[in-house]
């Protein structure tokens, strides 16, 4: 069921406040479905346009359940805009959708020329976007691969010359296997990267899909994602939730493989340990239990995660509103900029229930 209604002029108020290796997995990831306050940019009129044209209202009459300064975009939602029409149009749009920050899934334009990273991060500055994080692969076979295990300082290196805070993959831990021994593995791996970022600054983090939330192949028993959790250093390894593909894996992975009951709730993976988890991937879906994913993927708004309950959640917790980034993402949004404006229109509409 939508959650769309009627515009609002708190809204209006509200978005005023103004005054791509990482491609690779989300590829995949589309496959499967079929700190600081911002500067003045997108005028009234046009954010009023787009709040309206998305015909969205705000849920009540308390606090923006939206921490401001923190609603970002996963670039790979728009890699369709990039490749042909360059940074600079995106960044436009997303500033006058009332976005604050960007993630990166590649540095560069495709069709739309070549781009520095000084420009790059020029370029976001001037449209009063943070560029906060950016996806890049875990290993590869290749030794010259752009990937962590293979050019860990070259990753690095560029992600300090964006100005990153930030820098991780959407790789699951599976790169030797589905033990439990092969994700401790994978996870002293993780903590060298961490142990590295951090040194710049920086910090390490892996986004989730739904077979995180699988079990191990020696030890029903076991959830993988635990694993993940326990063997990795809190101080050097960070995660970003994919909240869709939390959800997912909720429902594909409720029950062991032998029949007996194991349900979870991503929410409380988050509430356990927020300081582990400074980004999420605001990404909806319907509720479909046809598909093999649980979910339909949709645009933010549209779909049955609730998003003001886990948000809210999140950010009430002591100390916690400002301490986490909220990005949208659309594996394969129907028309890309209608999915990014509707996004913030609803996520800027939500608000604290009195």
């Amino acid at each position: 069921m939508s959650r769309i209604s009627q515009p609002d002029p708190e809204l209006t108020h509200r978005l005023t406040r103004r005054g791509m290796l990482g491609v690779a997995a989300g590829a995949t990831a589309a496959a499967l479905v079929g700190a600081a306050a911002s500067p003045a940019g997108a005028t009234t009129e046009s954010v009023t346009e787009s709040a309206t044209a998305a015909g969205i209202t705000g849920h009540g009459r308390g606090r923006p359940v939206l921490p401001p300064g923190r609603l970002g975009i996963q670039l790979y939602s728009l890699r369709d805009k990039v490749s042909t029409l360059g940074f600079a149009p995106v960044f436009a749009e997303l500033e006058k959708y009332g976005y604050d920050e960007v993630e990166f899934a590649g540095y560069t334009q495709g069709s739309a020329g070549p781009i520095t990273l000084a420009q790059l991060k020029r370029l976001a500055r001037d449209h009063g976007l943070n560029p906060i994080g950016s996806h890049v692969g875990y290993y590869s076979d290749d030794p010259n691969a752009y990937t962590f295990a293979q050019n860990l300082t070259k990753v690095l290196d560029d992600a300090q010359a964006l100005g990153l805070k930030h820098i991780g993959t959407a790789s699951g831990p599976f790169r030797y296997g589905s033990t439990v021994d092969a994700w401790k593995r994978a996870a002293e791996e993780f903590n060298t990267y961490g142990a590295a970022a951090k040194a710049r600054g920086m910090k390490f983090y892996q986004h989730n899909h739904s077979e995180e939330f699988s079990f191990a192949t020696d030890n029903p028993k076991v959830r993988l994602y635990d694993v993940l959790l326990k063997e990795t250093d809190p101080d050097l390894v960070f995660l970003e939730m994919d909240i869709f593909w939390a959800y997912s894996g909720q429902f594909r992975f409720s029950e062991r493989p032998d029949g007996t009951p194991a349900p979870f709730e991503p929410l409380n993976y988050v509430l356990r340990q927020p300081h582990r988890y400074p980004l999420f991937h605001v990404k909806d879906g319907v509720s479909d239990p046809s598909n093999t994913y649980g979910y339909r993927m949709t645009d933010v708004g549209d779909g049955d995660i609730d998003y003001q309950k886990f948000i809210s959640a999140v950010t009430r917790l002591r100390g916690e509103r400002l301490a986490h980034h909220w990005q949208a993402e659309h594996d394969q949004p129907a028309e890309s900029f209608t999915f990014a404006r509707r996004s913030s229109a609803y996520l800027h509409s939500l608000r604290e229930k009195c």
